[in-house]
């Protein structure tokens, strides 16, 4: 076996690996709000979580372009492979340092900073056009836009719902949510599993066996779907713990206008644009959002503000973690 051919494996494995990190790390965003309101239990909602983010994979492959493609150019070769590994490497030293500490960071700013700290390390040339366009502008725009459309949601509801008895809407959105939490599982799927996708055909062109211009293959999409379904099964009770209660105690109705919202606003950037949003930024957003309607200090902000600080430093983070990384690789491998 030839070097570089070894490199792509080894690279394919480690990109499932991060796959499986996303997964578990980023199970609470599906289904926190549902497990807190016992509108689900844990393992239940796990396993509709793990089924919808198979399904959603399936749906498309614009995110996993953009990753893929507008991110970095990585050269030909095992150089460039040693780059697609390191970004790969700062992301899950990050996903499992921010999962220990039960912080939601963003798996996908994660790997975006990967990548870009590895390029940089390596004097490869960074799309910062696509970098902002795609990556910094919709990671503003996504929680800005998760706050307000859960709050405008949220306001809808208790207006519509203003004469119900309470214990009687609580039953029926405990139902709704079962949909609620499937909508964003399977937007999560559309998201996450396609940022693994982008890099392993990265990992595959760079090492010659693929095209630029060729479409995903079906193995790649079949074993990013199955690699991040089995993560979220394995679930992230740590990260759930911090979503589900201590942001804010919520209700039925909250968790469905949370979910709601978040699960629109990760289709429109996936379908309509190719932005790889973060589908842990946009419910924790949601979820502050609907909180704000009852009063603003029924949102807990000091731990609100742990986790913005936590996303302030995930792309500077994992890309440093890359950069170390490129140069051990470098070394050893060149």
């Amino acid at each position: 076996m030839d070097l570089t051919l070894a490199l792509v494996i080894g690279v394919v494995v480690v990109a499932l690996a991060f796959d499986y990190t996303n997964g578990f790390h980023d199970a609470a965003n599906a289904i926190a709000t549902s497990v807190s309101t016992r509108a689900l239990t844990p393992r239940a909602a796990l396993f509709m979580a793990a089924a919808m983010n198979f399904l959603g994979a399936h749906l498309g492959t614009q995110v996993a372009a953009t990753v893929g493609k507008g991110i970095i150019d990585a050269p030909q070769g095992s150089h460039g492979l040693v780059i697609v590994g390191a970004a790969l490497v700062g992301a899950i030293t990050w996903n499992l340092i921010t999962w220990y500490f039960g912080l939601p960071s963003s798996s996908s700013h994660a790997l975006i900073g990967g990548l870009v700290g590895s390029a940089i390390a390596s004097s490869s040339n960074v799309h910062w056009d696509g970098v902002v366009d795609k990556v910094v502008i919709p990671m503003v725009l996504s929680p800005v836009l998760g706050f307000f459309l859960a709050a405008i949601i949220m306001i809808a509801i208790l207006w519509g719902f203003r004469h119900s008895q309470p214990a009687k809407t609580n039953r029926g959105f405990r139902h709704a949510q079962t949909i609620s939490a499937a909508a964003m599982a399977l937007g999560h799927g559309l998201q996450d599993a396609q940022k693994t996708m982008g890099v392993i055909f990265l990992a595959l062109v760079v090492g010659g066996y693929q095209n630029d211009g060729d479409p995903i293959p079906q193995w790649v999409i079949l074993s990013a779907a199955t690699a991040i379904s089995l993560g979220t099964y394995a679930g992230g009770w740590r990260i759930m713990r911090t979503l589900g209660r201590r942001i804010i105690a919520l209700t039925p109705p909250q968790g469905f206008a949370a979910e709601a919202a978040a699960a629109t606003v990760l289709y429109t950037a996936a379908i309509g644009f190719g932005a790889p949003i973060s589908t842990t930024h946009t419910i924790t957003s949601a979820i502050m959002g609907v909180g704000a309607t009852k009063r603003l200090s029924a949102v807990r902000w000091g731990v609100a503000g742990n986790i913005v600080t936590g996303w302030i430093l995930t792309i500077p983070a994992a890309a440093l973690v890359a950069a170390l990384t490129y140069y051990a690789l470098h070394w050893m491998v060149e």
